[in-house]
Parts: C-alpha cells; sequence; structure tokens
C-alpha cells in the first residue's frame, strides 16, 4: 500500500450534496414527447422553415401519473421531461410565442404537460427534471450549437433573450427541480450564447445540471455514447465538461482521478432498440412494440452504467395517446423487478475503513457478483483494489479493478467461500481510503430472463 498523506496535501475534487443526491437515486427516466410522435415523417433539418402545426398535438389520453407509476416500478429516482426538443414546440403554455400547448387542440389549449408531470413526480415521489435544448429549435431556426443559421447579429440576440425567458418561466413556474438537462450543451456568452449561470443561481441553484455552464457548482456529463455504456474505469472527476448532442460517440469522457472538478457521468441510452427504431429509439412510433430491448440487455447496462459509478438515464416513449405503450410497461416493470431480484437481499454485507476490509462467515456460501462502494463525500479515492474469498482455505482473487466510487459491480465465476476480504491497493496520491462497503450475491446461473410476451 502506498503511503498515506494527510488530507489537507492535495485539494480533491468533492461532490456537492446535489451531486451525492444525484449519484444515491442512480437511476433515472427522460421522457420524449414531440411533433415527430404525431407527424413521423417530420424531421427538422430536412425542410427549414417547416414546422408541424400545433393542431396535431391533441394526445387524448395523456396521464402523467401513469408515466410516474411506471418509472417508479423501473426503480428510477428522478425522471426527466423533454419540455422542449429541437422542433421548438413548448410543452407548457409559454408566453413567448405561439408554437405550444396552448394553441393545440389538446384540452382545447388550456393544457399545460409540463405541470401535470411535475404534479405526477410529487405524487410518486420521483424527483423532477427538466430538458430544454438550446442547441436546436426549428421553429427558430436555430441548429447545433445554438446560432441561428442566418448568422445574424441581431436575430442570435432575439434567440438568446428567447431562451432566457423560457427558462425562466421553466425554472420559476414549477418549483425546485433536481436536474436540468441541455442536450448539446450551452454555448458560452463570449461565443454567442446567452449567459445561463447567473439565471441558474438565481433561479434553481440546487439543480444538478448536465453539460450546463462550467461556473455551476453541481455538473454532470454525458458518458460519451447513448448505449448506456461507461468507460471501465470512469471516474466522477474530469478536468472538462462536456457540450455534445449525442450524434457522435466518444471514448475520451472516462475522467481521471486526479480531475480538477467534479462532474460525474450519466449514461443516457433509448428502451428502444436505437439502430432499428425510429428517432434512434427515443420517440415513439406505431407498430415498433417489438423493438423494446429485451430485460437482460437492460440489466447488462445497469452493470455497465450503475455498475461503473454513473448513472443510467433510461429512455421512455410515450404514445400519440399520451401513454407509455404496454410493451414498454412490461418491460420497464420486468427490469425494476430484476434488479431488485439481484440486488435487494445481499449474502455477505461488511463494511469498514482501511486498507483491509475482511469478514469471516457463519457459514460458506457461493457467490458470484460483487457490490463494492466507497464513502465519496470526500472525493473519489481507490485507485486500485482486489476482491478475495477464502476457498478450501486458499485465498482465491474474485475480481480486481481500479475505479470504485459510488457503486462498483463485478460479476464472477461463482466460487463458495467462508472468508471475503478487500484489499485496498492504491489510493489517490496516498490518501487514506474512506469506508467501504462490500456486498455478495449469487445470480441464478442459466436462469432464463423475465422476458415480457408483447
Amino acid at each position: 500500500m502506498n503511503t498515506v498523506i494527510s488530507n489537507q496535501v492535495l485539494n480533491i475534487a468533492r461532490p456537492t450534496p446535489q451531486q451525492l443526491a444525484w449519484a444515491d437515486c442512480e437511476i433515472g427516466v427522460i421522457i420524449h414527447l414531440d411533433m415527430p410522435v404525431f407527424e413521423p415523417s417530420y424531421s427538422f433539418r430536412e425542410k427549414w422553415g417547416y414546422t408541424p402545426s400545433p393542431a396535431i398535438f391533441n394526445p387524448s389520453r395523456l396521464d402523467t401519473d401513469q408515466w410516474m407509476d411506471v418509472a417508479s416500478a423501473a426503480g428510477a429516482g428522478y425522471a426527466v421531461l423533454v419540455a422542449k426538443h429541437c422542433s421548438g414546440f413548448c410543452l407548457w403554455p409559454t408566453d413567448v410565442h405561439e408554437y405550444s400547448v396552448k394553441k393545440s387542440p389538446w384540452k382545447n389549449g388550456a393544457g399545460d404537460v409540463v405541470g401535470d408531470f411535475i404534479r405526477s413526480c410529487e405524487r410518486y415521489h420521483i424527483k423532477p427534471g427538466l430538458y430544454y435544448s438550446m442547441a436546436c429549435n426549428a421553429y427558430m431556426q436555430v441548429d447545433n450549437p445554438g446560432l441561428v443559421r442566418s448568422g445574424d447579429a441581431t436575430e442570435q440576440r432575439q434567440y438568446n433573450d428567447m431562451a432566457i425567458t423560457q427558462l425562466t418561466e421553466l425554472w420559476t413556474r414549477y418549483g425546485d427541480l433536481f436536474e436540468i438537462w441541455f442536450d448539446g450543451g450551452v454555448i458560452p456568452a463570449e461565443q454567442g450564447g446567452p449567459d445561463l449561470t447567473p439565471l441558474l443561481a438565481k433561479h434553481q441553484p440546487n439543480a444538478v445540471v448536465f453539460q450546463g455552464p462550467r461556473e455551476h457548482h453541481s455538473l454532470i456529463r454525458w458518458v460519451g455514447n447513448e448505449r448506456g455504456v461507461a468507460p471501465d474505469p470512469c471516474w466522477c472527476a474530469t478536468e472538462s465538461t462536456t457540450k455534445e448532442g449525442g450524434e457522435v460517440e466518444r471514448r475520451d469522457l472516462a475522467g481521471a482521478p486526479g480531475g480538477s472538478i467534479w462532474c460525474p457521468a450519466e449514461a443516457d441510452m433509448p428502451n428502444r432498440d436505437s439502430s432499428k427504431a425510429f428517432g434512434g429509439g427515443w420517440f415513439w412510433r406505431d407498430g415498433e412494440d417489438n423493438l423494446v430491448y429485451p430485460v437482460e440487455h437492460l440489466v447488462d447496462c445497469y452493470h455497465t452504467s450503475v455498475g461503473r459509478g454513473c448513472n443510467l438515464l433510461l429512455g421512455m416513449v410515450i404514445d400519440s395517446n399520451g401513454q407509455v405503450p404496454e410493451a414498454d410497461v412490461k418491460q420497464m416493470r420486468a427490469f425494476g423487478r430484476e434488479i431488485n431480484r439481484r440486488y435487494s437481499q445481499p449474502l455477505v454485507d461488511t463494511q469498514g475503513r482501511g486498507t483491509i476490509i475482511s469478514q469471516v462467515l457463519d457459514y460458506p456460501v457461493t457467490v458470484n457478483a460483487a457490490v463494492i462502494t466507497e464513502d465519496i463525500c470526500s472525493g473519489q479515492r481507490i485507485e486500485e483494489y482486489a476482491l478475495d474469498g477464502l476457498v478450501e482455505d486458499k485465498w482465491v482473487e474474485l475480481s480486481h479493478g481500479s475505479s470504485v466510487g459510488h457503486k462498483k459491480i463485478d460479476c464472477f465465476e461463482s466460487k463458495t467461500v467462508s472468508s471475503v476480504r478487500l484489499r485496498v491497493l492504491k489510493t489517490y496520491a496516498g490518501l487514506e481510503p474512506q469506508e467501504c462497503s462490500v456486498r455478495l450475491f449469487c445470480h441464478d446461473q442459466g436462469k432464463n430472463y423475465e422476458n415480457p410476451q408483447i
């Protein structure tokens, strides 16, 4: 073990209370309901200047309570509603322009999807989040990275002012938000974008912000793909945030144990096959219920996201009636049950502090999965570890890794052990490891996953 030095010697990046609460949620859902659901042929980049009429937005059975019931069953601790996607259509009655629910036949123009969503989150004890694309807005003829296509400075100022007004509406009308999502990030004021830092500080200082301005104190970053797969290792500390729109994968977003800012990764993915489904699987289309991912795929993504210290943000489509389709309901519920079945009852549960944490078991148990955590309140410290089991009086290495952070899940060949020990082999800059926990499980070998019949 490397030499331990005083914690005061190094200014290690540490999470805010908001980032800690976010990590504890582990699973969230992101909900899309935009014009392509009602006009599947619409693609905003193919015909600039055209946007579908608000008259086609009429989800006759929209039920945000149903959404949150499904999200809760999937194990989600938070939900992000796409309040405005790339079409520019607003799911709340904005005062800025006419392209919103107030000009639709839904509830005779008196509806507010965002308001309904917020109230349902409260009823189901799910933390609310809102997505607002600064980067794209077909109604205002704005494209990545948030600049008007004409290049006209006056038009850019008008767009920036409109965006600030709409964000003020979203950030003041609906109470405290848990997460704010900027798909494609936000360009800073010196590069032509609006200055959102003071707006966040004034209206939503406690929100965790995905790809927000670097000056905000509680940021999270993109994981680098939309497949639910984090790098291994994946560190919460990093030197830079992200501002991607997700169209191109990146493989350089693993962070670093010595990163100067705490900006953990969120692994977003659709719940439908992105290679075959409409809109990359983010949007509903009739006839595609067979494209929901099987439960085993979602469990694998849980392991490669939550199991690598990230959060999993799972897409949840809404159909043209305004509900989560039955195929997706069955899938989400089965996923939640499977995660609970696997990880709710550990066979071994021990914790401690120091370079070696061990426990002698009352009787031998067969295990093949481990959930390892470290207390990250003072930063992420473990750089290398080994998990051992005593098998027939001989120590056998069960797993070996580097980054632990909020949670590390290791799956390995089944072994029957009478004792277990976690060895912390290296910490960042020699800092003393904080309290760790080790829980061991045994997954059924050869079990068929519960894949609901579609």
